[in-house]
């Protein structure tokens, strides 16, 4: 089985990406690396767009259609493939994903940490509530699960960007400078990760417009990045056309070696070796 990282950036857009993760930029300039960009599914929001991330099914099906809806996931997830395959799963991310594969309503004193519960689909998972809880924090809680439990499959999900971008709109420098941030976090971090045997995904759920809002259908709250790291893709620049989010799980499951769900399309438009 393929080991794997998926690093979800909430809220992160295409551009301000390629304007400021200068290390992963580096790393696809000198052909370690794959770029892609990516068409966000509507609508552009959070909690809908990570059940589509992990379940590479739309918003009308999986029903996920708004941040208000509270309840775990019905679609078959790359954690419930997971899972099936007897994979070992990880995450250090906020608390609506605690909501979507392990149990909702969410409750602090009881979720907050869940190593190794086993009534969930995560595994062992490090969960925060508050959208202020640093990322340097969220990065080094994902150390812990992954140094310690060894997972097939890590998720990171830092908030900062998303919080940033709510704040003060993408067109700020606040904004900016939480993902120049990120990118040195990231940095720190992926040629660990790659050494150990991970294939390494970076990618958002969705962008920011200048308004500080998302949901809608332009290309600010839309596009995001894509990023690859793994031996089993070509490496280089491929942001010429367009790839559609509902791959996000497909590719995740090719990375992981797992067979993926029947409503998972094919990532046809990623150039695997």
């Amino acid at each position: 089985m393929g080991k794997t990282i998926f690093v979800l950036l909430d809220a992160c857009g295409y551009k301000i990406a390629t304007e400021n993760l200068g290390f992963l930029e580096h790393m696809i300039d000198y052909g370690l690396g794959a770029k892609y960009k990516i068409r966000g599914e509507l609508p552009s929001m959070s909690r809908p767009m990570y059940e589509t991330l992990m379940t590479g099914v739309p918003a009308y099906v999986h029903g996920i259609t708004c941040n208000e809806i509270v309840r775990g996931s019905d679609q078959i997830s790359v954690f419930k493939l997971c899972k099936e395959a007897g994979l070992v799963t990880g995450a250090a991310a906020y608390f609506w994903m605690s909501e979507l594969y392990n149990r909702a309503p969410f409750d602090k004193h009881r979720d907050r940490i869940r190593l190794g519960v086993g009534d969930g689909l995560i595994d062992y998972g490090i969960y925060y509530w508050e959208d202020t809880y640093p990322d340097s924090h969220l990065f080094m809680d994902g150390e812990y699960i992954r140094k310690t439990y060894k997972p097939d499959f890590m998720l990171y999900h830092p908030m900062s960007i998303d919080l940033a971008g709510h704040t003060y709109g993408s067109d700020s420098r606040e904004y900016a400078w939480k993902v120049a941030d990120m990118g040195v976090l990231i940095a720190d971090l992926l040629p660990g990760w790659m050494e150990d045997g991970y294939s390494v995904v970076v990618s958002a759920d969705h962008g920011m417009n200048e308004n500080g809002l998302h949901g809608g259908p332009t290309d600010l709250q839309r596009d995001v990045p894509l990023y690859i790291f793994s031996d089993k893709v070509e490496n280089g620049r491929f942001e010429d056309h367009y790839i559609g989010q509902r791959n996000m799980a497909p590719l995740l499951c090719r990375l992981l070696e797992i067979s993926p769900s029947d409503g998972m399309i094919s990532p046809d438009k990623i150039y695997f070796k």
